[in-house]
């Protein structure tokens, strides 16, 4: 049985009623919850606050609550260790985390009867020119600095030369970010399951631009030209060096560095679909409204339902003097008449519940759900209508 979790915030968002839940279910198990000294103080739970050292050496499972950045995060401080890590969407839908907020009490029952499953992720690893080891989950990458040149990086594989990039950006990514950087400098989508380095050039100014896929267990180098300017060395999108020509960075794979939670209630090539819109041969408005997905886009301020893959509709809200003002709601034609606005209605109601956070609706659609159902009456602030 797991007697300590340990608990990584989103530095902005709102983790309250994610942590007021996990909260209650170890106080029921007498299960110890650990927080970051720098994090927990921010908020008024019963974590204990503890360093990070303390917190990878005391947990047995590390819960990540916020989007992809903070599962990055959380991945890198239990790097090489069997903690296993389980992902909260607190926001924007994300490819790394596992359950949204609705979810996360069934989610916690779920690890305590030992269903689920564990997905390793690989990590990569380099040595700075400085002489600090770092590692990332997603990707390793040299970008160009404004006004230093053009991006020149030899790519060496297993001790042979193979072919000098021009580029804004040389990027080696792991199968988790392939969907990151890699994907939007043209790399293509690789499954978590599978093992091995995609090496890619951002907007490639040689006539040799495609990617390439390396076994983990083939030797990879990375070496600055005499003619490139000086490079950022982002890792995990983090700006940790720089570059200068004649550099040389030798680029590790560590398979299984990581141990993500999975219950299997969503595939890979589902939260694919979902994150990066992808349209085509799927059918435009198919699937079931029933296994229709809301989330709340905290950066854009709406909740969105998800069907299919596709964006169905939208709710947009503000917050505002400890209120929420539920503004306006928009379905897609392509989804009318599936019963859509009312769950979004819905999810935005009981995610204010949750919050404890009284409600202002503005949206005639939402004050016509509220009338039709009454038990959402308490939520509305006075003056906030309905009545």
């Amino acid at each position: 049985m797991i007697k300590v979790v340990g608990l990584v915030l989103h530095p902005r968002r709102d983790c309250g009623s994610a942590i007021d839940a996990i909260v209650r279910w170890a106080t029921s198990r007498d299960v110890t919850v650990l927080g970051l000294h720098d994090e927990i103080n921010r908020i008024d739970c019963d974590a204990v606050a503890v360093s990070a050292e303390e917190m990878v050496d005391r947990a047995g499972l590390l819960v990540s609550l916020g989007g992809d950045g903070t599962m990055l995060r959380t991945m890198r401080l239990v790097e090489g260790r069997k903690t296993p890590v389980l992902g909260v969407n607190v926001g924007r839908l994300g490819f790394l985390a596992e359950v949204d907020l609705p979810d996360l009490s069934g989610a916690l029952s779920s690890i305590d009867e030992h269903k689920f499953t564990i997905e390793s992720r690989t990590a990569v690893r380099t040595v700075l020119p400085g002489g600090e080891e770092v590692s990332a989950f997603n990707d390793i990458a040299l970008v160009r600095v404004p006004g230093d040149g053009l991006a020149h990086v030899g790519i060496t594989v297993e001790g042979s030369n193979f072919v000098r990039y021009a580029a804004d950006a040389v990027i080696v990514a792991t199968p988790t970010g392939s969907t990151a950087y890699s994907f939007s400098a043209g790399g293509p989508i690789v499954s978590p399951n599978v093992e091995g380095l995609l090496v890619s050039a951002a907007a490639a100014h040689s006539s040799f631009n495609r990617s390439l896929m390396l076994s983990p267990d083939e030797q990879l180098e990375l070496e600055v030209a005499a003619t490139s300017g000086r490079l950022a060395v982002e890792v995990d999108g983090i700006i940790q060096g720089y570059a200068q020509p004649g550099d040389k960075l030798k680029i590790i794979p560590v398979p299984a560095a990581a141990q993500v939670i999975r219950f299997g209630r969503t595939s890979f090539y589902e939260r694919a679909r979902r994150k990066l819109r992808v349209e085509g041969s799927a059918q435009v408005g198919g699937g079931d409204p029933g296994d229709a997905t809301v989330v709340d886009s905290f950066e854009q301020s709406r909740y969105e339902i998800i069907l299919g893959g596709e964006l169905a509709g939208v709710l947009h809200y503000r917050r505002h003097g400890g209120q929420v003002e539920l503004a306006h709601t928009e379905i897609d034609q392509a989804f009318e008449g599936q019963g859509l606005a009312g769950r979004l209605a819905s999810a935005a109601l009981s995610d204010a519940r949750g919050r404890a956070t009284p409600v202002v609706v503005s949206c005639p659609f939402v004050a016509g759900y509220v009338e039709r159902h009454p038990e959402f009456n308490d939520l509305i602030a006075p003056g906030g209508t309905p009545a």
